[in-house]
């Protein structure tokens, strides 16, 4: 990898001018203030993603000669990934968000010399996910959907020593080589070999072998994971967080996939209007639709397809290590709480943003419903609701529903299938009533608003025709 200033350490990303940014803001995003998104700075992320690729071209001509051409097509792989997360624009280049993110990072590194001559790069991520992730090539990305569920700056300090530890000791790379290693071996070839000269059931010999090659993946990156908490921790202990940030992460992790919101009744509740009143039959499951009756996966399984699997395992590993090393006066909050808190509140609207330029409508509209909930009165919610609601119906008349709709499947938790339900379920008529009676009430309160006109003045037309 091509050395490079460490930018994070520095607090300095090019391309970053410190206009009036969003963390200058004195009021939050809410009942009574209109949220206005970041505009993405095309121009950083360009300039961002051309450097990265010289950073991959370069770790290309290292690659091991034996078996090159697997090596080369995974990390080809890799790049591609890494270029569409600066293509489709979701790293996030807030140039206040990022100097918060750099102070924490720095925290991290100016205690630890281990990794002042180690290169790497954190940002945020639009995504809603609310995940970690060390991407390759040095990028650490922490999504929103994560940020905006963590308590203190002591969860988020152990999520970046989490990250980097993946960094530090090559995990990424050594799964990669352990890949290639396992499907140039002569056993796995021979049971492949073997599939192909059956006479029958070969795609079924073959998805077997595939399956037993997945677990003994996920057994390895677990591995992983064991390794990076610990390592994550002797990071942390050097600095000023509190070490508790590391098992109170864990246990908000094990339970992040659970959702509480009643999708059914809120739906019931907001679209139920005097002129076009709430049908049942809109809710109602599509015998088929989803493939049968889905039955939830228990034991190992079961953990395997959680977000962040076996947590609580990892909190017993853990415990003994932070209990020891947790000495008094160590901090939860450690750079600055009340930025933390107002990213926090910006990142539950960039995160409904995000999803809908990236036409996931049904992710947008869904997030967008369970913030409504707490906050009934919210401008942005309620235009940006009719806005994708529009979306909608313009998308199932012109056949391409598919494209920004998700379909009900049992990868996805029930509440959101009901909602994926709940789409498949509408005619062109029933979006556009709904809309216009739903949008009807804020009219004309609302209407300075260009979103909000914009989306009432749509659904007009439509439930005219």
């Amino acid at each position: 990898m091509r050395g490079v200033v460490m930018r994070l350490i520095l607090g300095f990303v090019p391309g970053f001018i410190f206009y009036g940014s969003v963390l200058a803001q004195s009021t939050p995003a809410g009942a009574t203030a209109e949220f206005v998104p970041v505009p993405a700075d095309a121009s950083l992320l360009n300039k961002l993603s051309d450097g990265y690729q010289l950073d991959y071209k370069e770790e290309s001509t290292h690659l091991p000669s034996e078996n090159k051409k697997d090596y080369q097509d995974i990390y080809d792989e890799r790049w591609k990934s890494i270029k569409e997360r600066f293509d489709k624009q979701e790293i996030y280049t807030d140039p206040a968000a990022q100097a918060y993110l750099d102070a924490l990072v720095t925290e991290i590194v100016s205690r630890n010399p281990v990794l002042k001559a180690t290169p790497f790069h954190c940002y945020f991520s639009r995504s809603y996910v609310p995940n970690a992730e060390y991407i390759g090539e040095g990028i650490i990305l922490i999504n929103m959907g994560l940020f905006d569920r963590l308590s203190d700056e002591s969860q988020v300090a152990y999520i970046l020593c989490h990250e980097i530890s993946h960094f530090i000791l090559h995990h990424q790379e050594n799964s990669i080589a352990k890949q290639v290693e396992t499907l140039n071996s002569p056993e796995f070839q021979a049971k492949l070999k073997a599939i192909q000269h059956s006479q029958f059931n070969k795609r079924a010999g073959v998805e077997g072998l595939v399956k037993g090659f997945a677990f003994d993946s996920r057994r390895h990156s677990r591995d992983h994971e064991a390794q990076a908490d610990s390592m994550a921790v002797v990071l942390m202990r050097a600095t000023r967080f509190d070490l508790n940030g590391a098992l109170t992460t864990l246990a908000l992790l094990d339970t992040v996939d659970k959702d509480d919101f009643n999708t059914a009744a809120f739906l019931q509740l907001t679209f139920n209007s005097t002129s076009y009143p709430f049908k049942r039959k809109w809710l109602k499951k599509e015998v088929g639709l989803m493939g049968g009756t889905v039955q939830p996966e228990e034991g190992e399984l079961s953990d395997s397809l959680k977000t962040h699997p076996s947590c609580p395992l990892r909190i017993k590993l853990l415990t003994p290590m932070v209990q020891s090393w947790n000495t008094p006066g160590r901090l939860k909050n450690v750079i600055d709480l009340s930025r933390f808190d107002r990213l926090r509140e910006r990142f539950k609207y960039e995160v409904i943003e995000y999803a809908y330029v990236s036409d996931e409508y049904s992710i947008n509209f869904f997030y967008s419903l369970e913030l409504l909930r707490d906050r009934p009165n919210d401008p942005y919610l309620i235009a940006g609701i009719g806005r994708v609601l529009n979306g909608i119906y313009d998308a199932q008349k012109g056949h391409r529903l598919s494209k920004v709709v998700d379909l009900p499947g049992p990868e996805y938790a029930a509440n959101y299938n009901l909602l994926l339900q709940f789409i498949q379920n509408l005619y062109l008529e029933d979006l556009a009533s709904i809309n216009y009676n739903f949008l009807t009430p804020w009219h004309p309160r609302l209407d300075h608003l260009t979103v909000f006109k914009t989306a009432y003045e749509q659904s007009a037309k439509t439930a005219a025709l």
